[in-house]
């Protein structure tokens, strides 16, 4: 079926932000109850510092504040953590990594290392095949 528009939901993990630091970007904690698949896409923006890199790790859990989180094995991933980061070299793209665990509440974390520019960047949470469809639109 062609129709994404109606099977997919998405999320803000991690709002549209500007870091001019090694600080941490959290993601909110995606739920994906209801729907049998989810994809982080990751935009990043114009990465000035040349030794610059920004490391994704993912954690999961059954508890809805994540206080169970436990890193996510990359046996429950599509693609990989490596990839859905960036460098330098990687100005003004998209990445995504894809989770396939069992577990219920799911995070993403971007963390630079050697930035001391400003880096735009946000990422997205992309639930899809949902139990109930069509999703809603604009979504909840």
């Amino acid at each position: 079926m062609r129709d994404s528009m109606n099977n997919t939901h998405n999320v803000p993990a991690i709002t549209p932000v500007v870091v001019s630091d090694n600080t941490a970007q959290v993601s909110a904690i995606i739920d994906t109850r209801g729907y049998d698949g989810l994809t982080f896409v990751f935009i990043y923006g114009t990465i000035v510092d040349a030794d610059c890199t920004l490391a994704v790790t993912m954690d999961h859990g059954d508890v809805p504040n994540l206080s169970d989180a436990a890193a996510v094995p990359a046996s429950a991933l599509l693609g990989t953590l490596a990839l859905a980061g960036a460098t330098f070299a990687d100005d003004t793209e998209c990445r995504k990594v894809g989770y396939v665990g069992s577990k219920r509440y799911v995070r993403v974390t971007v963390t630079p290392s050697a930035n001391a520019s400003a880096i735009p960047m946000a990422c997205i949470a992309n639930l899809r095949f949902p139990n109930i469809a069509p999703t809603a639109n604009p979504p909840q």
